[in-house]
């Protein structure tokens, strides 16, 4: 689909045009606006004014359907087509290889599941009939929404020429991407079959990015002979790494030994049986795949591993700037030095796991691998929590840290399949939030705690979120991302410390309603607080 030829128009930029009904004073002259219905005149007058003066000031051009949809706050709808929509009914059946990624930061939506996308277009390239592939010429990725919104500040252009090339993004060297982000104007031979194409970052265009796409991580892949479209797939990049494309379906899976849809139905599981919550989920990561219970724990130890190497590289990081105009200084190695000489044993606790958390967020900054828990987001949560329970602090053995990993996924597995994941879709209490409560579970699995006090350290640790917003500063992951991180894990702490040592049938809200909470926040949260650096801090912050 090129633009000239393509046939889906929720795709195709927005026109100027509306149905007159105000007119508005803008730098090309007067728009007409419809003021849709439902939504308060005056409101809409005084919004639209000011994104209007915001434009002239700033010299960006903004369409009159743009500055409707800005003064409206009219959230992107989900096509009811997507997966990660059906998937609300049902059972979960999510796994822990598909949940627990490792890949490239700053973002899971806006980086490890765009070069997933590029590497799967990639390889499926590689399978097309030799006659086809003799006339390709060019290969081209069209990012939307979202993706194209703050791509350039996620290094989305170059995690996709990364996949396109060819490269994994569990074993990409970040090298390589940093080059890409140093040297720009690097041309890269594409070998398909018999025949070579070039690529370049000129290849992944940014185009609209307002539109009625079917997830706010729209991204389309071409092969081209010339002006033709030889062979194209339009995906999805739906949060945590996921990924999706038109034409889906899932893979077969076998039903799970426990099946459940809510924190409730997971609960019973669990007392019932005189199991515990990470006992109910292990079987269930054994017979959803069919895998043995030594499989499921080789693959946590995989991905622990890899969050302590994460926060050691962090630690050990020099001193310097992060890459980006912020200018933002690291302190993940400053803070943990000074935790350690403080005279409180709580402070020092405090400042150790913030700086636990800011190490792996600041990798994440840098473009780094990192795991995917339940973003690249918030990819420093969990890690300090894993790392602080084991090696780095409490010296738990590492059976017990399975089981909190166990724990875990199983909260990250009930706000994905009944809420959401992804920062576009959600706001930031879609990454933070559900990282923080999934570090609170990750705690009490670890020390054996009773499934009703699980659940209520990963309610209050999610509650304590709902509503945060994702505006980052330039749409680069770190402020006030990185930060975030380390609240996020002491949040967890603190959930954790309320829930263990509280009576915990007093507890009066149950995770399902917070899960509920989260969603109807998510869809009635104004747009421009969701990954798109349209508000809050975004535009607050002053960059010189």
């Amino acid at each position: 689909m090129s633009k000239k030829t393509d046939e889906n128009p929720s795709l195709k930029k927005r026109s100027d045009e509306a149905d007159p009904h105000e007119l508005f004073g803008s730098s090309d002259g007067w728009v007409s606006m419809q003021i849709p219905p439902g939504v308060d005149r005056r409101t809409f007058l005084m919004r639209s004014a000011v994104i209007g003066a915001t434009a002239v000031i700033t010299g960006k051009i903004v369409s009159a359907q743009e500055r409707a949809h800005r003064a409206t706050g009219t959230p992107p709808k989900l096509s009811p087509e997507l997966d990660v929509v059906k998937k609300e009914k049902g059972p979960v059946l999510t796994t822990l290889d598909e949940f627990y990624k490792v890949g490239p930061g700053p973002s899971s939506s806006h980086t490890i599941g765009p070069m997933r996308i590029t590497y799967d277009f990639y390889q499926r390239c590689t399978k097309l009939p030799a006659d086809q592939l003799a006339k390709a010429t060019a290969l081209k990725v069209h990012l939307y929404g979202s993706l194209s919104a703050t791509g350039k500040g996620h290094g989305t252009e170059r995690a996709s020429l990364a996949g396109l090339v060819g490269k994994e993004p569990a074993t990409v060297d970040p090298a390589f991407l940093d080059e890409l982000r140093d040297k720009p104007d690097q041309t890269f031979p594409v070998s398909l079959g018999s025949k070579t194409v070039n690529v370049t970052l000129k290849d992944i265009v940014f185009d609209a990015t307002e539109g009625n796409f079917p997830h706010p991580n729209t991204m389309t892949c071409k092969l081209m002979a010339g002006n033709t479209v030889l062979f194209e797939q339009e995906y999805y990049s739906v949060g945590g790494g996921f990924i999706e494309w038109k034409g889906y379906t899932p893979p077969t899976k076998n039903r799970p030994k426990y099946p459940y849809a809510s924190m409730k139905e997971l609960r019973q599981h669990a007392e019932q049986n005189n199991l515990s919550i990470a006992q109910v989920i292990l079987a269930n990561e054994m017979s959803i795949p069919g895998r043995s219970e030594e499989e499921v724990y080789a693959f946590i130890d995989k991905i622990t591993g890899a969050m302590v190497a994460i926060v050691k590289s962090g630690l050990n990081a020099p001193d310097g700037v992060l890459p980006g105009p912020i200018k933002l200084q690291s302190k993940a190695a400053t803070v943990f030095k000074r935790a350690q000489d403080d005279s409180f044993q709580s402070d020092r606790g405090i400042g150790t796991l913030s700086a636990y958390a800011l190490a792996g967020s600041e990798e994440n900054g840098r473009g780094h691998l990192v795991v995917t828990a339940p973003t690249g987001g918030s990819a420093g949560v969990m890690p300090a929590l894993v790392y602080g329970l084991g090696e780095g602090g409490r010296k738990l053995p590492q059976e017990k840290i399975r089981q909190g990993m166990l724990a875990a996924a199983a909260i990250g597995y009930l706000c994905k399949h009944n809420a959401t994941l992804s920062a576009a879709e959600g706001g930031c209490q879609a990454e933070i939030g559900v990282a923080s409560a999934m570090a609170a579970a990750l705690i009490a699995g670890a020390y054996d705690a009773s499934p009703r006090v699980l659940e209520n350290a990963a309610e209050s640790a999610l509650e304590h979120h709902l509503g945060m917003t994702c505006d980052p500063v330039a749409g680069y992951v770190q402020v006030p991302c990185i930060e975030r991180c380390a609240f996020g894990a002491v949040k967890a702490w603190t959930a954790w410390a309320i829930a263990s040592n509280e009576i915990e049938s007093r507890h009066r809200v149950d995770l399902d309603a917070t899960i509920t909470a989260m969603a109807q926040t998510a869809k009635d949260m104004n747009s421009k607080y969701k990954e798109t650096s349209q508000a809050g801090l975004a535009l607050s912050v002053t960059l010189c």
